[in-house]
């Protein structure tokens, strides 16, 4: 497998507060508790202070979830601290960068242990989130790599948590049609049936499924519906609600630091927002904050009533990343820059709530390429900033290269030599006349579009010509960066393990670098 790195500024829509923190951390340190360094993880590992009867408590909740292991023996040991990342529990597993966040999480863990430091990996399953619409459907492709929506059916209550939707209608048999051309399609396919069972929620399925696919990695997952771990996180939202005024404040205050600096804030906030939802009736209701009472769509409530419903609070985006570390010893949390935002607004909260605050570390980003990829951007001259413009661009790019070099020589003389007299015309026209000039500028601009523009037509009718350079294009496109998307944000994993085989996940792993900011491409 060969491996090179890009530069994240290379990767469309990377924010300037991401590009900053991969690169000149400097400049973002003051938002976050700690620099993304192995050092830094250490020495918050060899600061924690987790009380004991907090472990007693999160190891029984997560024996109830997920039943004995080593990862959970290890994790019982007083001093043991987790690594930790999570996701949104999508269809099939959701986009790739799920598992690369878990390969992450447990690639660091890994190097703590070798340095003498008990580490554990763990998967923080994100089944309260209420939007269905956003984890319902997952994008695969089969042979011909050209992108395929497939979406599950479930019948869900308005504002349901996502986690405990019994799904109804699951694209199994399509999924499997899809993956069929593959050598390790049916494999894969009857892996990820034997996960989503009828009688399984969408969190239990997804939990399965990815306990499936990284079995040998022995990663512990939290479910926070879980009764266990609605007690466990119970003290701090009853505080969080107690001190609502007070991190309000420091929240707004946070995002004005944070804009001012010329960064944008990833979570929206007003006065009015409140940091919990309320848990009832199986739903997760919204409230809003006025005069020191929430407000849901249907009645109020006052502090002290959520306070004593602290068990069925459940923390906004914001806030959730603090109950995850009140609930766990988290040394590091592996996320991806969307999640990197959130922390720099979250570290009021922490430093409001908890006191100490993990070091924020970036997942690995990977970008497969198949041999024939890796051929055709080397056949027709590709950079990625080209690949990343689309399918569009890309014919653009493989109808100019076909264009044959004496004609395309000739093109370019040509509009330089009629430039250059147009030029010397202009120089005349304009001493004798001004206004004669500005009208030949005008119709300059027009002779040399119009060269252009022909310039364009010759290299489209050569591409034409080639079906095989526009099925290259497609192919290229629908792998590379489909419907205009980072492949791993779009694609869920599993038609690269139907092509390649399941040992694709530990190749991956091996090309886990916790240390470089960059993102990878391998070639399988």
């Amino acid at each position: 497998m060969d491996a090179a790195c890009l530069r994240q500024t290379l990767l469309p829509h990377t924010t300037r507060l991401f590009e900053d923190f991969s690169y000149h951390f400097d400049r973002v340190a003051r938002f976050y508790g700690h620099p993304p360094t192995a050092a830094a993880i250490r020495d918050v590992a060899a600061g924690m202070e987790y009380p004991d009867d907090r472990r007693a408590a999160l190891i029984e909740a997560l024996r109830h979830q997920n039943g004995d292991s080593p990862s959970l023996r290890e994790l019982a040991k007083p001093g043991t601290v987790a690594v930790v990342t999570g996701q949104q529990v999508g269809l099939f597993s959701g986009p790739s960068y799920t598992v690369y966040k878990a390969l992450t999480a447990v690639r660091i863990a890994a190097r703590l242990r070798e340095q003498g430091v008990a580490a554990v990996p763990v998967f923080w399953l994100a089944t309260e989130d209420h939007d269905l619409a956003e984890v319902d459907h997952a994008w695969t492709f089969g042979p011909s790599h050209q992108p395929l929506s497939l979406r599950a059916q479930g019948a869900a209550l308005p504002q349901q948590p996502v986690g405990g939707i019994q799904l109804t209608g699951v694209p199994l048999k399509e999924l499997k049609q899809t993956l069929g051309g593959f050598p390790f399609g049916e494999e894969i396919a009857d892996d990820v049936a034997s996960a989503y069972l009828a009688d399984r929620t969408m969190g239990e399925s997804f939990r399965e499924l990815l306990k499936r696919l990284l079995a040998r990695y022995d990663l512990l997952y939290v479910d926070p519906l879980d009764e266990g771990i609605r007690r466990l996180g119970a003290p701090l939202l009853r505080e969080a609600v107690r001190s609502a005024a007070d991190i309000k404040a420091s929240l707004l205050a946070r995002n004005e630091e944070i804009r001012a600096a010329g960064y944008h804030t990833q979570v929206h906030l007003e006065p009015q927002t409140s940091l919990v939802f309320l848990l009832e009736g199986g739903r997760r209701l919204t409230l809003r904050s006025q005069n020191g009472d929430y407000l849901s769509k249907d009645r109020r409530y006052s502090a002290e009533e959520l306070m004593d419903s602290a068990e069925r609070l459940s923390p906004n985006a914001l806030l959730r990343p603090v109950m995850q570390d009140y609930m766990l010893p988290t040394a590091a949390y592996v996320g991806g820059p969307a999640e990197l935002a959130y922390f720099a607004q979250a570290q009021a909260i922490y430093q409001a709530l908890l006191g100490r605050m993990p070091v924020v570390v970036h997942r690995a980003g990977f970008t497969l390429l198949d041999a024939r990829a890796d051929k055709l951007l080397k056949r027709y001259q590709l950079n990625w900033p080209t690949v990343f413009t689309g399918e569009d661009g890309i014919r653009d790019h493989i109808a100019n290269h076909l264009v044959p070099p004496g004609l395309k020589q000739t093109a370019a003389s040509t509009a330089h030599d009629i430039a250059a007299q147009l030029d010397r015309y202009h120089a005349q026209v304009e001493a004798f006349d001004p206004t004669l000039g500005a009208a030949l500028l005008n119709s300059r601009r027009k002779i040399l579009y119009q060269l252009s523009k022909l310039e364009h037509k010759t290299a489209r009718e050569t591409l034409g010509r080639n079906a095989r350079a526009r099925q290259d294009a497609a192919y290229l496109a629908g792998l590379l960066y489909p419907n205009k998307h980072l492949q791993e944000r779009l694609y869920t994993i599993l038609p690269f393990l139907a092509k390649h085989g399941p040992t694709l996940i530990d190749s991956i792993y091996e090309h886990v670098e916790p240390d470089c900011p960059d993102h990878r491409i391998l070639v399988v």
